[in-house]
């Protein structure tokens, strides 16, 4: 004999949780529906958990999808997630940018801050080592035999580009002291090291050293710039290619403009680009980085 189903009782508390999370709607949000954002760590963690809380509310409320930030261990660690599609948009350096573009098809690079479009690296050094500013890219030979750092092995401000010149100046890697250089991991930490005197000279990035500066964390009693580099593409906003579809039609579009907009009368957008460093973000191509390209595969940063 088929029994009457019974009747389910709701408690007070399970009535308010059911309206809290509207379970009318559960299942109508796909793992796919989460945009899944990162960067590279080339700055200290609390700055850029700072920065990418802040981006990942204002990003999901302007496309009205959630957005999470997944932070990774190490720059190569950015890639790899992009890779294999756990990061659906990521800020890389223009070196990893093209590492990760030539691993994804159909990936595209969408955005860049207005001072990425003219970048450049720097040469610093401590204040009791006997080195002097220079003027001409030929006298980076005074770097011959000093304890000498990089930031990230795979930084194009803080490795790439620094080298890049260095060759170009008749400096290989196997001319400072200990026939090698060190490599700090970040633009912060080679500051540090110059500045405490563990290394003589470093190179890093011009926009870190200014942030610095004006957070009074450069002493110029014990560290000064010896060089600035020539201007370079360098950080920006790689996609996915196949956002469209996991999302909607034009969506990866839709994620171009938002960065287009972003300006300086709307609060959260200030924050967002101050802690970027930017006044605001243009568009760019993977044409942009052909240069970078060719350097990376020179000094075998990509194969």
């Amino acid at each position: 004999m088929n029994q009457a189903p019974r009747s389910i009782k709701f408690t007070k508390t399970t009535i308010a949780l059911l309206s809290i999370f509207n379970l009318s709607n559960i299942g109508s949000l796909k793992a796919e529906e989460i945009l899944r954002i990162g960067a590279i760590p080339d700055q200290n963690p609390e700055h850029l958990n700072r920065l990418y809380k802040i981006l990942s509310s204002e990003l999901s409320e302007q496309l009205n999808v959630q957005v999470r930030y997944k932070p990774v261990t190490n720059y190569a660690a950015a890639v790899t997630a992009f890779r294999t599609g756990n990061l659906d948009l990521v800020w890389f350096g223009a070196l990893t940018g093209v590492q990760a573009r030539l691993q994804s098809n159909g990936s595209k690079v969408i955005a860049q801050r207005d001072i990425d479009e003219k970048f450049h690296s720097i040469f610093i050094a401590n204040k009791k080592s006997s080195i002097q500013k220079i003027n001409n890219i030929n006298d980076l030979k005074i770097l011959k035999g000093k304890r000498f750092t990089f930031g990230s092995e795979s930084s194009t401000s803080g490795r790439l580009m620094p080298q890049y010149f260095l060759t170009k100046a008749g400096v290989q890697l196997k001319d400072f002291k200990g026939a090698s250089p060190g490599f700090s991991g970040s633009h912060d930490s080679t500051l540090m090291l110059v500045q405490s005197g563990s290394y003589e000279a470093g190179a890093l990035s011009e926009e870190v050293w200014k942030r610095n500066i004006d957070r009074g964390r450069v002493d110029p009693s014990k560290v000064f710039v010896i060089w600035k580099t020539p201007d370079y593409h360098n950080y920006h906003w790689l996609a996915q290619g196949n956002l469209d579809k996991k999302f909607k039609k034009g969506f990866t579009k839709e994620i171009t403009n938002v960065f287009l907009r972003f300006n300086k009368k709307s609060k959260k957008q200030k924050q967002i680009l101050e802690l970027f460093s930017a006044n605001k973000f243009i568009i760019s191509k993977n044409e942009n980085y052909n240069k970078i390209e060719k350097v990376g595969r020179k000094i075998g940063k990509i194969k």
